[in-house]
């Protein structure tokens, strides 16, 4: 484990944590979900335009991940997030400003360059480089923390919407990132020390530390980062108009929706409680196989919707854990941070391009085949995680 300098208790660096994964994910991947519209009707812009932007933001957050989590590898994970808290920043103080939809898109760079160096993968990297081989307890109860995030910033999003218009809104949540989530970083996480930089970096470099059935490992796991993202940002966006299609009315449908998040809850306080029992892999397979079973049961039309989003729900919940924890137990705290910014890469173009994705589904094939096609994806994850626990079988 790297040495640090005034390492305050675990209890006050996760929670610190906590609250600044609460609100960068509330006002970057979930911000438009409540402004879209109030954009495109101040502005005249369209929507497709404006969610445009935000695929842009997580396009770029992906080309930089690796890099991001390079940087934390070397100087800590202090630096790296407070620079990407800064950037979140600008990005909301630009989208604020935005008369042009050029500016406006320029902003979503920026919190896209953000997003990269805040959200959960920098985080659990963060933890790893701190805590090392003991991370996974607290990586579990960050996610935790982030579960909330939208639970907190979308009615805090239109609170603040009704009372001072959008740009309010994008200006509210730079103000409260420099005068809160900046502080916290800073002061509460450790200064550590910085490690040499290897003698030359790159894929290349990393490669050459993995052995042939690690590197089958980790192309597993990018191919799985890439099939949960496909699945998780089409059953946000799109839930309500799928279980329409299935004769269910709209409010039905939010009463519905609205099980998934203590779902996800409920999931992650069931792996807390199990105290690191058993390896994560196990936690990747329940988390898969929950995922499928749910899909599943939406696209053979059977009348158990409750159930089906429950299990997605429980599900998407233990993923946010595996993702994290299974890295750090298959490769090591030495190599996870690089490897988890190499990860981050593929989850999160799959996540940039997905709204796509759905929407030409729904109009070419339909709602009912469209869910059929999420279904069979939640299969192959299923399967994908089979195979890593094949690998690791083998490699003992």
């Amino acid at each position: 484990m790297p040495q640090t300098s005034s390492l305050r208790p675990r209890g006050q660096i996760i929670s610190a944590l906590g609250v600044v994964m609460i609100f960068t994910w509330g006002s970057s991947y979930y911000l438009m979900t409540v402004l879209a519209a109030p954009v495109a009707a101040d502005t005249g812009w369209s929507l497709n335009a404006i969610t445009g932007a935000l695929s842009a933001g997580l396009l770029t957050a992906a080309l930089i991940s690796p890099r991001v989590g390079r940087m934390i590898a070397r100087w800590g994970g202090r630096p790296v997030l407070a620079a990407g808290i800064v950037a979140l920043a600008l990005g909301l103080v630009l989208l604020a400003a935005a008369q042009a939809l050029w500016v406006f898109w320029l902003g979503w760079l920026c919190l896209g360059l953000g997003m990269a160096a805040t959200l959960y993968d920098p985080a659990f990297a963060t933890l790893g480089r701190i805590y090392g081989a003991e991370a996974r307890s607290a990586i579990t109860v960050l996610t935790l923390w982030g579960g909330f995030a939208s639970t907190v910033c979308w009615p805090l999003s239109a609170l603040m919407l009704e009372a001072w218009g959008w740009r309010g809104v994008a200006l509210a949540y730079a103000g409260l990132h420099l005068c809160l989530t900046l502080p916290l970083v800073w002061y509460v996480l450790p200064q550590e020390q910085a490690t040499a930089p290897p003698a030359r970096t790159g894929p290349a470099t990393d490669a050459a530390r993995l052995s042939p059935q690690e590197i089958r490992q980790i192309a597993l796991m990018a191919v799985l980062l890439v099939v949960n993202g496909l699945i998780v940002v089409n059953i946000s966006i799109w839930l309500f108009t799928l279980l329409q299609a299935q004769g269910i009315s709209l409010g039905q449908a939010v009463a519905l929706g609205a099980l998934i998040g203590p779902a996800q809850v409920g999931a992650r306080l069931i792996e807390m409680a199990g105290r690191e029992r058993h390896h994560p892999i196990w936690t990747m397979i329940g988390s898969t196989g929950a995922i499928a079973l749910g899909l599943g049961l939406m696209a053979l039309g059977l009348p158990l919707p409750a159930l089906a989003l429950i299990l997605y729900g429980g599900g998407n919940g233990l993923f946010s854990i595996a993702r994290g924890s299974l890295p750090l137990a298959l490769f090591g705290p030495e190599r996870y941070p690089l490897l988890m910014g190499q990860l981050a890469r593929p989850a999160l173009m799959a996540q940039a391009v997905a709204p796509m994705a759905g929407a030409a589904a729904i109009s070419t094939l339909g709602e009912a085949a469209t869910v059929q096609v999420l279904a069979v994806l939640g299969m192959a994850n299923l399967a994908l995680t089979w195979g890593l626990w094949y690998s690791r079988r083998q490699t003992g």
